[in-house]
């Protein structure tokens, strides 16, 4: 079992970066997969990116943050990461990592067991 927790976020302006981490206690986190999902003001929750288990080998994304968004985890250090680049203010919500044992990173969100509270990430124009 894990406690993802999620870290990073913050006031950035459009075209800024910022980079969102997701720690997770529990000495077999390299087992789960991890992704990132969001929730933007009064809109459903939505997948971003997502890394599968035993080091990561798959990735995958939404459309909306292809070639701006990456996806990368350190098992040594029970983190996974998420470098977003050229942000935009529709990137505006809050950020939830979550973790899913022996996944591949992909959506839906039943796939995923153990969720961290979120961070917010804020994208001025």
């Amino acid at each position: 079992q894990v406690q993802p927790h999620e870290s990073g976020g913050g006031l950035v302006q459009a075209g800024d970066s910022l980079r969102l981490s997701c720690t997770a206690s529990g000495r077999t986190f390299s087992d789960y997969a991890i992704a990132w999902f969001r929730q933007p003001p009064g809109k459903e929750r939505e997948f971003v990116a997502g890394i599968s288990w035993n080091g990561g080998a798959r990735s995958y994304y939404a459309d909306s943050v292809k070639g701006r968004f990456t996806i990368s985890r350190d098992d040594a250090k029970n983190t996974v990461y998420l470098q977003m680049n050229n942000q935009r203010p529709n990137d505006t919500a809050v950020y939830h990592c979550a973790a899913s044992k022996y996944g591949l990173g992909v959506p839906p969100e039943y796939e995923y067991n153990y969720w961290g509270q979120g961070t917010q990430v804020t994208v001025s124009s």
